[in-house]
């Protein structure tokens, strides 16, 4: 997973020609703590299909503010034509998560 700031935010997307899933979390919050293994088990198992971004918000607050992003855990998913197609805020398990997934999978 590559880890976004807001010095590399941009760019790093850019390069992108995937859907992407963006995890906004912080070191200091405990349900982005339990989202993590599960953000991590969908990177590597969707691995061929899309990327996950990890941003902490501490190291890019103005990309987070850009995304609207108000509260943490926000997943961010993104289209390989940078459109966001969902957001999910606060804690999802799995089945949650994987809904957006197959959301940008078919867009």
């Amino acid at each position: 997973m590559i880890n976004l700031t807001d010095d590399n935010f941009d760019l790093e997307i850019d390069k992108l020609n995937t859907p992407i899933v963006i995890d906004f979390y912080a070191n200091w919050c405990g349900p982005c703590k339990t989202i993590a293994p599960i953000a991590e088990e969908i990177a590597e198992e969707y691995k061929d299909k899309l990327i996950v971004l990890k941003a902490n918000v501490d190291s890019c607050p103005n990309s987070a503010s850009k995304f609207n992003v108000m509260s943490i855990p926000t997943l961010v998913f993104m289209n390989e034509d940078k459109e966001v197609i969902n957001q999910m805020t606060g804690f999802h398990g799995k089945e949650a998560i994987m809904k957006g997934v197959y959301e940008i999978l078919k867009s």
